[in-house]
Formats: structure tokens, sequence, C-alpha cells
């Protein structure tokens, strides 16, 4: 009780407005508000991180295809990673290719959301290497491989409001997925 923090030598009159001025301090909205905010937030990672126990009922966020590129077996042990891939004949500066690179790496990562893969690969830190490619039909190689072989892939295509046109295909990420799989695919690629 709020009551046992005050000396019991003051009078009760005296505790009782020694209470009120803390509650009076203690439920301001710059104090209460952050807290309320933080509460949330932790209460939301909490729930993100227990595994979902009704598949069933959850909409899959997923198109049959992309359904079909995430049975990619997968050993418990085995260490995954995404590689994103660049194209270097759009001449993008620096940070034009990191915010290409975002795009990619959250747009797969928004598509394979209820994967126990994409927990495999947040368990070993989200890895990700970026590489480059020639153009856009080596582009469409690397995706065609990586899909024959059941590897998600997502490719950004960019809305032209800065250094490219309107619809370009800028970056494809793959994976994530087993490491090996991915550098038999992207292996002899140069690192951006």
């Amino acid at each position: 009780m709020v009551g046992s923090f005050w000396k019991t030598t003051q009078p009760r009159a005296q505790q009782h407005e020694q209470e009120k001025e803390w509650l009076a301090v203690s439920f301001r909205p710059e104090n209460f508000i952050p807290g309320l905010v933080i509460g949330f937030i932790f209460g939301l990672l909490l729930d993100l991180t227990k595994p979902n126990k009704n598949h069933s009922a959850k909409k899959s966020f997923l198109s049959g295809k992309l359904q079909q590129q995430c049975l990619v077996s997968i050993n418990g042990d085995q260490e995954l990673k995404m590689v994103l891939v660049v194209r270097q004949d759009l001449k993008m500066k620096t940070g034009k290719i990191a915010s290409q690179c975002a795009h990619a790496a959250t747009g797969m990562y928004a598509e394979l959301m209820q994967r126990s893969l994409l927990r495999q690969w947040e368990q070993c830190g989200q890895p990700k290497i970026v590489v480059t490619c020639k153009s856009q039909q080596a582009m469409n190689r690397l995706r065609e491989e990586a899909e024959s072989i059941g590897l998600p892939t997502f490719v950004v295509a960019d809305a032209g409001r800065t250094q490219v046109l309107a619809g370009s295909k800028t970056v494809l990420a793959i994976g994530p997925g087993p490491k090996a799989s991915l550098d038999s695919i992207t292996g002899k690629l140069y690192l951006l």
C-alpha cells in the first residue's frame, strides 16, 4: 500500500497529503503516456515471439507460387541467409541502393511472415549479403534458378520518383534459405 512508504510518526493527515501529492506526480500525462506506450510495445513484442498455435485459422499472405517456393527442406542446424542482388546497369547512387535493398528485405519479410523459415532466419541474426548483377536479364536468370530449387524470391519495382524509370526492377531478394543453396546460385557474384 502507498501509505506504508511514509513514516508512521507523521500525523495521518500529513501522510494523506503526501500520498495525494505522490499520486498527482505519478499520474501526470508526461509520466503515464510513455509508460503506456512502452507497455503496449512490450506486450506486442511478447505476442510476436509466441509460436502461432492456430495456423489453419490464420489467413495466408503468400500466393500459391510462393507457398510452393517456401517448401525448402531445412535442417535445424543449417545456416540461413538472404541475398540481395542489385543491378549495376541502373547506376544507382549509394542511398538509392540502400533504400531499394531495404524495400526488398521488408517485402520478402512481409510475404513470409507466417513461415517457420522466417523465424529460423530471425534466430540466426537475419544475415543478408548484397551482391551485384550486370542487367535485368541476369537478374531474371537468378530468379528463375532460385525458384527452380524452391527458394523464395522478391523483386523490387521502383516507383520512378528519383533516379530510375518507374517500373525498373532494381533489387532481387533471394531467401532466406539455406546458405549452401543460395551460394550455389549467387556465390560467383561480386559483393557490393
